[in-house]
């Protein structure tokens, strides 16, 4: 990988950058508080099994195919809806939404080529921008390749997940750091395989998607969804 691709990848990976991915628990929130996760040890096959029955065959698709069309409107808005038609739980679509016009909105004011297209198409109502897609536009723009940008996309959906987990008092920093190490082989394989068709996306993480419909309905809340 060459310097400059390394170094925009690693800087839209950090959590540093602000995207806005620490107001989401995308379910978790809801899971703790119903106490379906509470051990430090069942936080990584939970986060193992998002991302395998979640982010890599519906996120990632999305997002490849948003790298490969980067500037393509018409095509960005079609991978859109298929994004919303997918996501049945409403704070799960309304969360991806809210987190892809946060980054969007970062990458407009620093000047990403794409952004401020990407952005008129939104408010025209001919894009929804759904995180994988900004991301994958955005990343392109930003001079990040097609593999760079599924390791930073699913390096941040754990980050963000072990945030909110760190968040929540149910590890600590070092165990943190120890759930994503060990994540580490899942992502590189779920990466070296076969992208999925957009057409072929699905999702099956029925336990967090209803833990997100349920969230509203909580007494106290610390994140979105």
């Amino acid at each position: 990988m060459k310097a400059e691709i390394l170094l925009a990848t690693l800087q839209n990976a950090d959590s540093f950058f602000p995207g806005g991915g620490i107001a989401f628990s995308w379910g978790l929130e809801t899971l703790i508080a119903d106490r379906e996760l509470q051990r430090p040890d069942e936080l990584g096959p939970f986060l193992a099994a998002q991302l395998q029955q979640r982010w890599a065959v519906c996120d990632r698709p999305a997002l490849v195919e948003a790298v490969r069309h980067a500037g393509d409107l018409p095509r960005l808005g079609a991978i859109d809806r298929e994004l919303e038609a997918l996501t049945l739980a409403e704070e799960l679509r309304e969360g991806s939404k809210r987190a892809g016009a946060s980054l969007l909105s970062v990458h407009e004011r620093i000047g990403t080529p794409g952004a401020a297209e990407y952005r008129s198409a939104i408010r025209a109502g001919t894009a929804l921008g759904h995180l994988p897609v900004v991301q994958g536009a955005l990343w392109h723009g930003a001079g990040i390749d097609e593999a760079g940008a599924q390791a930073a996309s699913a390096h941040t959906f754990c980050v963000a997940l072990v945030g909110a987990a760190l968040r929540l008092g149910v590890i600590g920093h070092l165990q943190g750091q120890q759930i994503l190490l060990g994540l580490r082989d899942v992502i590189a394989r779920l990466i070296a395989a076969p992208v999925p068709a957009v057409d072929e996306m699905y999702t099956c993480t029925p336990a967090a998607e209803i833990a997100a419909m349920r969230h509203e309905v909580q007494s106290s809340r610390l994140f979105a969804n």
